[in-house]
Order: C-alpha cells, then sequence, then structure tokens
C-alpha cells in the first residue's frame, strides 16, 4: 500500500523530500505533525492535517500529535505578515487542554495497537532547557545563513521580524530531533508553508547525530474561487459549537461549489476510490441533492463529534435558526457521539429537519397529514428515527 499514492490522488500532496515514499514503503514508520495552541479549538484548516495522520495510521503508520505548549509561547512566522500576539500562560493552557480534546475525537491515543496515535506536548521537554544549553545543543548546529535563506524569515525581513519568531524554526527543529531520538520519528509533515521549519528539522537531526529523516507536506487548501477554504463571511469554521454551531457547520459544507464538492469528497472523507467516483457521478447527475457533502457530514462522523453542544444545553443556538423544535430523544442522549457514529446515516437528516422544518410541514400536509403544531412534527420525525434505528 502505498501512502504517497493515496495522497496524491486525494490532493492531499504538495511536496517531499527525496527518499520519503521509499522510506514508507519500507517499514512502518513513526510520523508527526504539529499543533500550535494559537485558539483552544481547531478549524476546518486544521481538519486536513488530522486527516493526514488518520491515513498515515491507516496505512499502518505510527501517527503523533503534537500539542505546541512551548512553540506556542514563540509564534510561527510561517505566512504571517505581521508579529503574532504573544498569549499568556493561562491562555496557553487552555489553549492546550482545548486542543487535545479536538484531537481525541480523531484519534484513539488510549488505542492498545502498535501503531497507536501518541499525543505529546513539547512544553514537556522543553520546560527545562535552559537558553544557554539551548543555544550550546541547538544553535550551534544550524547558521543563521541558513535560516536566513528560508521563506518564512525572507517575507518578513523587510516589515521586521523579532528575534523571538526568529529562532521559531529552531524550537521546530529540536522538536524533531527529540522525536526522532525518543520515538523513532523520522517523518515531520504539515501544510506547504512548513516547509522551512521542518527541512531545518531534518538538518539538525543529520547534523546532530547523523541520521536520516524526511519531510512531506500538503496544498494549502483553497476555494475555486482562490479564496481560504475553512472560511466565510462570518470567519474560521470551526470544529467546535462554541464558535461555530451544527447549523452553520452543516451549512458551510453543503453551500460550496459544485467543482469544490468534488475535491473535498477526496479531501474530507476516507471513503475508497470506487466510492467517491460513485458520489461523484451521482453529483454530476443530480448536483442540486448535494449528495457527496452529505456522505461527507454523514461519514465524518468524528468531525460531527466536535460540533455537538454538550447534552443539556439547547443543540442550535443561532438566531437565523432559531425554532422551539427540540428532539430530545437524540440531541440530549448522553451518550450520544457514540450514538451519532453507529447512525452516521441520519446526521444530514436530522440537520434538515432543523433546517427544512417549515417545507416538510408543507409536504407533509399535502400528503394529507396535518402538522401544524410543534409536537406533531416531533412526534412524527421521531417516530421515523425509531423506525430507522429498528
Amino acid at each position: 500500500e502505498n501512502l504517497v499514492e493515496e495522497l496524491r490522488w486525494r490532493g492531499l500532496f504538495h511536496d517531499m523530500m527525496p527518499g520519503t515514499e521509499e522510506q514508507l514503503l519500507k517499514e512502518s514508520t513513526t510520523a508527526y505533525i504539529g499543533f500550535d495552541p494559537t485558539a483552544d479549538s481547531l478549524h476546518i484548516g486544521s481538519m486536513v492535517q488530522i486527516i493526514l495522520l488518520v491515513h498515515l495510521k491507516n496505512f499502518r503508520h505510527r501517527p503523533i500529535a503534537l500539542v505546541g505548549g512551548a512553540t506556542g509561547m514563540l509564534g510561527d512566522p510561517s505566512g504571517k505578515s505581521d508579529e503574532r500576539n504573544l498569549l499568556d500562560e493561562a491562555t496557553l493552557n487552555k489553549n492546550v487542554e482545548g486542543i487535545k480534546g479536538v484531537l481525541s475525537r480523531f484519534l484513539d491515543f488510549n488505542s492498545t495497537e502498535a501503531n497507536a496515535p501518541i499525543l505529546v506536548n513539547n512544553y514537556d521537554w522543553m520546560k527545562d532547557f535552559g537558553v544557554l544549553g539551548f543555544l550550546r545543543e541547538v544553535g550551534k548546529h544550524i547558521t543563521v545563513n541558513y535560516m536566513v535563506a528560508k521563506d518564512s524569515v525572507k517575507k518578513r525581513l523587510e516589515t521586521g521580524l523579532s528575534f523571538t519568531e526568529f529562532s521559531y524554526q529552531l524550537v521546530q527543529a529540536y522538536d524533531y530531533l527529540h522525536l526522532y531520538q525518543h520515538k523513532n520519528c523520522k517523518l515531520q509533515m504539515g501544510g506547504s508553508d512548513q516547509w522551512g521549519n521542518i527541512t531545518t528539522g531534518t538538518e539538525l537531526i543529520r547534523r546532530k547525530t547523523g541520521g536520516e529523516a524526511f519531510a512531506l507536506t500538503c496544498p494549502l487548501i483553497t476555494k475555486t474561487d482562490g479564496g481560504k477554504s475553512g472560511k466565510t463571511e462570518k470567519g474560521n469554521i470551526w470544529l467546535d459549537a462554541r464558535y461555530t454551531s451544527p447549523y452553520h457547520f452543516y451549512q458551510f459544507w453543503m453551500n460550496c461549489s459544485d467543482e469544490d464538492t468534488e475535491r473535498y469528497i477526496k479531501i474530507f472523507s476516507l471513503f475508497s476510490i470506487d466510492e467517491i467516483q460513485h458520489l461523484i457521478d451521482e453529483h454530476r447527475q443530480s448536483p442540486h441533492l448535494r449528495i457527496p457533502m452529505k456522505s461527507v457530514i454523514s461519514a465524518s462522523t468524528h468531525s460531527m463529534r466536535a460540533n455537538i453542544r454538550n447534552p443539556s444545553s439547547p443543540p442550535y443556538h443561532s438566531k437565523s435558526f432559531s425554532t422551539h423544535f427540540r428532539l430530545p430523544y437524540i440531541w440530549q442522549r448522553q451518550d450520544w457521539p457514540q450514538w451519532a457514529y453507529e447512525h452516521k446515516r441520519l446526521v444530514p437528516l436530522l440537520a434538515e429537519v432543523h433546517q427544512a422544518q417549515g417545507r416538510l410541514q408543507g409536504r407533509m400536509h399535502d400528503l394529507g397529514f396535518n402538522l401544524r403544531d410543534q409536537a406533531s412534527l416531533r412526534t412524527l420525525t421521531e417516530d421515523v428515527l425509531k423506525i430507522s434505528l429498528s
């Protein structure tokens, strides 16, 4: 099984160091991706990185998800035109825990499998690393000339770059070295904007240990019109109902253009090639039904789980989606995440029932049902769901 070939077909491959594909074909390889705690949740863009780790595990390799409790204190200049604001320790700790929670919805860090995912925090090995020791152990091996040549640095030299952000790539490089030495990690993956930071890590490993490490990046996902994927006029689409309601999460996928729909079904789902081609064929025949996007929402149950509010809270809070209609039979189940996974085919149905309540009432009335009151609609919906479960 060729992971690189799979990523190419899905549109998840951008670049890699020579020898990377051969390493992945040769043996089960441990690889990592870092997530800096700039917020206490992750958005759709980060979902691409998470899916990379899922694919990695599915191809019998071992994924490591690194939460940057240390690097988050500095701020990554990659892709940024201005200096990041430094976060205080309390905010960073809160963000770290929030991101751990999101990652845990996609990867089972309690698994006992041989290639079980690993969750680490680079603050654990950086907190006692003094500045003099760091400069001797790390800074001595990477020249300023090498660091300045990186695009993430060059693009900021004209507008100004603090030593804090300049040193970011050294700290990330040390993360790679630490995981190489302690977890036998030989591959770092990330978005294409991370290429410079990742290759600094491979260079540090080569100079410090004489060993060989590898790099692989995926493209930054954009929409067909050139806009950044995962952003709307209201901001980021988050994997957290505190910031993006389930309704708006659902609508984001349903409002994708036809061209983006065919790309996103490959990127954001784990369906096989044959299954995806079948969904694309169905979409081309009946694009108004949005079949691929409904399938993405249904199958990507873990991402939906990140959008489910506390069972004791109302399921929706958007003013544009206000309704007195509730489904306590479904939404207030204490075991909602597991239930949703087992009955994922019903997730789009639930959202559609809410979204199209008025139209549903009209259609059912035309068929002879009296559904003018909320109780009748609730009863009918729960009956349909119960029948589906039986």
